[in-house]
């Protein structure tokens, strides 16, 4: 029995392998879950609802440097501690896409912080990526095993040089960063190429597969940006690597199937939910109670 058994309570929820994780009596304090074992629920739930410990914002990223060999970020968000940001992507829903999953720095774990739970609406949805795939015809399957996707985007000098500076441990001022820090950066063995224009910004070609292993499976999960947002940067083209578009009809397969798993978060406050970004991805449903705060980080696990 391990120790997150002993001093937690699992419960299912929804339809998949998600599991909430709750205190299992009244003296179970939140500074248990800093050594309970969450990545070895996350490997079979994809992901976890903690509930019931209301931490604050420095537990919280507490929480975060445990789990995580180091943090990664936003550049477009406000930082809270040393690892929490604030969500902040306007009021319109948000498709299901894997954090950074555009782009060859997406992290292995999602944090999410309820600070205040909206009144109405405004749920995170979740979505099993493992799911997906097996509700996927044959020809949908074949397509995205044929060949990989590429994300073209352009972005504005500052953030890149932020986010470099900020992956690189912060040792180095943003202005000092430069492309070739961000190959040196970049996650192990991604397909990209950076290319610097006049200005400063910069334009990147990103291949990876729609469909892959997970980062604790070898089963295929249909896990990736396609049906992603852009809130904060240019929309990125989404298309083959060889150029060619991905056809309409495969295009309405997968969004009606992720949509038939998809489940949402209800929040209450305190709430934190975990993700595996290799194999859940998330979204949001339409922000109808502005005043809801959450908070969230990006990391990568521990060997």
């Amino acid at each position: 029995m391990t120790l997150a058994q002993n001093t937690l309570r699992l419960t299912a929820i929804g339809d998949g392998d998600g599991l909430m994780v709750t205190p299992s009596g009244a003296d179970t304090d939140f500074t248990e879950l800093y050594q309970a074992g969450l990545d070895g629920l996350l490997a079979d739930s994809g992901h976890l609802l903690i509930r019931g410990f209301a931490p604050n914002i420095d537990e919280f990223n507490e929480l975060v440097r445990r789990y995580s060999s180091r943090t990664t970020l936003d550049p477009a968000r406000t930082f809270h501690g040393d690892a929490a940001q604030k969500v902040d992507s306007g009021h319109d829903p948000i498709g299901l896409h894997l954090e950074n999953g555009a782009t060859p720095f997406a992290p292995d774990l999602l944090w999410f912080h309820c600070l205040k739970a909206a009144k109405s609406g405004s749920e995170t949805t979740v979505c099993d990526g493992f799911r997906v795939w097996d509700a996927l015809s044959e020809r949908a399957k074949k397509v995205f095993t044929d060949q990989p996707v590429k994300y073209s985007r352009n972005v504005p000098q500052a953030m890149w040089q932020r986010l470099a500076a900020h992956l690189s441990g912060g040792a180095l001022h943003p202005g000092q960063m430069t492309v070739g820090s961000l190959y040196a950066l970049a996650n192990d063995g991604a397909d990209v190429t950076f290319t610097e224009g006049p200005d400063g910004s910069l334009t990147y070609e990103y291949t990876a597969h729609a469909a892959h292993p997970t980062r604790r499976s070898t089963r295929t999960a249909w896990a990736n940006s396609l049906l992603g947002p852009s809130f904060n940067y240019e929309a990125p083209d989404i298309r083959f690597a060889d150029g060619s578009e991905i056809p309409d009809d495969v295009i309405v397969e997968y969004t009606e199937a992720a949509e038939k798993v998809t489940e949402e978060v209800q929040w209450e406050d305190g709430d934190i939910v975990l993700i595996d970004n290799t194999r859940v991805m998330h979204g949001r449903r339409a922000i109808t109670d502005p005043d809801r705060a959450i908070l969230n980080a990006q990391s990568y696990a521990r060997s």
